[in-house]
Parts: C-alpha cells; structure tokens; sequence
C-alpha cells in the first residue's frame, strides 16, 4: 500500500506525488517495488534489503541516493516463538523525494502518522523527519518494554503454577529482550553516525537530544528486564527441581512403606518351620504383623518429615 503525504506545514494525505512530499509505503508487492524502481530510479538492491528481516540498522549512499535502515518493535503473535521482535523500516532519499518503505504492518508507523495529524505539526527538513522516526521508535520500544514487563510480573505473582508451559513463556520472552537489545544498540549506533551526516540546526539538536535520551532509556530498561527475566527463570528451575526432589522423595518413602509387608509375606511363605504351620490364626497375624510395621515405618517417616 502507498500513502503520499504532503509535510509541508501539517501531514496531509494527497493523491499523488509532489516534489518533498513524503512516500509511506506498507507492504509492497512485487508492483508497487517495481514501480518505485521505475519511477523514481532507485537503486534496486535498496528494497531487498528493507525486505530482508535480519537487515541491521545502517545507512550507504549509491549514486545521490541515501538509505537508512532503522530497526523498530513489531509484535507478532503472542504464542509464537517470539512475541515481541524487531523489523526494519527502510527510509529513502534523495533531493525532493522521501519514501519509507516496510514489509510489516507496525503500529508505531500508524501512530507516528496519527500523532502529527492531530498536532497538526509537518516536518521543516527531511532530516526533521528522520530524527522524529527515530524518536517514535525509542518510544515504542519502552511502551513493548513495559508490556514485557507486565508479563514477567504477573509469572512472579503466580509461581505456585509452575509448568513448562510457563517456562517456555518466559523463555520466549528473553529471545524478544535480546532482540530488542541488539536493535536498540544497532539504533544508538546509526543516530551517533547520523548527526554528522545529516545537516543539523539548533532545533534538530534539540530533537537528537531527546532521541538520545529515550534511546539510552530503552537500552537501560531492556538491560534491567533481562537480568530480572533471568533471575525469575532460574527460581522457575529453582521450584521445578525442587517439586521433583519431593515428589522423589514420597516415591521413595512408599516404596519403603511398602517393602516391609513383602518381606514379612515373603518369610512366613517359605517352606519352612515357623511355628505358624498349624495355627488357624497364622495368616491373620501376618497380616497384623505387617500393618504394625508399616504403620510404624509411615510414623517414623513422617516424624522425619519424608512424606
């Protein structure tokens, strides 16, 4: 899908392109690719590499045109392998044409379009732009960040469950962080190499200053939930090997419990002189003899606290 954007003075949505106007394109199929190549004459390994998902945050120059990858939150399914991940968002330019390019449908895209609608604010330079993406992505890391969070509350308030289902949860959720971490950190890296290739005035400063410091705060908290993520993993493993300790424990107790009245069976069946050969009460005191030690067997286990 391919939405033109006038940023002149507010984002407003126009039919079709005009110079410095802003391209956001979601999405693309093979036409809308070809037709951004053939159009505007940009150079054709730009878009596969946007498409290619493990592509890391960067910026190059190929014949006047500039591309810059930034890498931002997307949330997939929340059983998936890993809810929470990181997508890139291609950013093109060159003189009068900006064009955003992504194979995912995020809604950080559909917020940073509504915001600036609403505050009826466009954007005074391309670099403007970019910054003010870079910021919208930092701040959507947090509000993902804080989501995580939630997450890994609400497994510490409910340990007495404790299942593999619950372990696998949480262990997609540290593949989420160390996506995170790793796009964060590619991110930090790209805005430090940005200031000095993008002209920069005061108000820019200004904009770069708060996109470092929401980047850094998102490096930060992505570094604190890891660690807290890691260490309610390890109590998980902590109580799953302790609820088998004693699950062993009472197997092992019964099987004791139980030993006692096979053995006293097994002597009073051998063939030989007991005393009880002829007694009409032989069997009947077996089996007392049996429960008495059994019973004395599960009282002194119990007293130890083994069952």
């Amino acid at each position: 899908m391919k939405t033109y954007w006038n940023t002149e003075h507010q984002l407003q949505k126009i039919d079709e392109w005009q110079p410095n106007c802003w391209i956001q394109v979601t999405c693309p199929n093979e036409d809308d690719r070809r037709n951004l190549e053939e159009t505007y004459k940009i150079p054709d390994y730009f878009l596969s590499d946007i498409a290619d998902n493990d592509e890391r945050a960067r910026y190059e120059y190929d014949d006047g045109w500039m591309l810059i990858i930034l890498r931002i939150p997307y949330v997939k399914e929340i059983r998936s392998r890993t809810p929470y991940t990181t997508v890139p968002l291609g950013i093109i330019h060159k003189r009068d044409v900006t064009i955003t390019v992504c194979n995912f449908e995020t809604n950080m895209m559909i917020d940073f379009v509504s915001f600036h609608k609403k505050r009826g604010e466009g954007f005074p330079d391309d670099g403007d732009m970019i910054f003010r993406l870079c910021l919208s992505s930092a701040v959507w890391y947090l509000k993902r960040l804080k989501q995580i969070s939630q997450r890994i509350d609400a497994a510490k308030k409910d340990m007495s469950k404790v299942d593999n289902e619950a372990l696998i949860g949480l262990s997609r959720l540290q593949d989420s962080l160390t996506y995170f971490q790793t796009s964060i950190r590619g991110n930090e890296n790209l805005l430090a190499k940005l200031k000095f290739k993008l002209q920069v005035d005061e108000l820019d400063a200004d904009l770069i200053e708060d996109v470092n410091i929401e980047m850094s705060q998102a490096r930060e908290t992505t570094n604190i939930y890891s660690n807290i993520l890691e260490s309610t993993m390890e109590t998980y493993r902590g109580i799953i090997n302790n609820n088998m300790n004693t699950t062993m424990r009472t197997l092992t107790s019964v099987t004791i419990i139980m030993m006692f009245p096979t053995l006293i069976a097994s002597l009073f069946g051998m063939n030989l002189a007991n005393g009880m050969e002829n007694s009409s009460w032989g069997f009947l005191f077996a089996i007392l003899i049996s429960l008495f030690v059994s019973l004395a067997s599960w009282a002194a286990l119990r007293f130890k606290r083994l069952i």
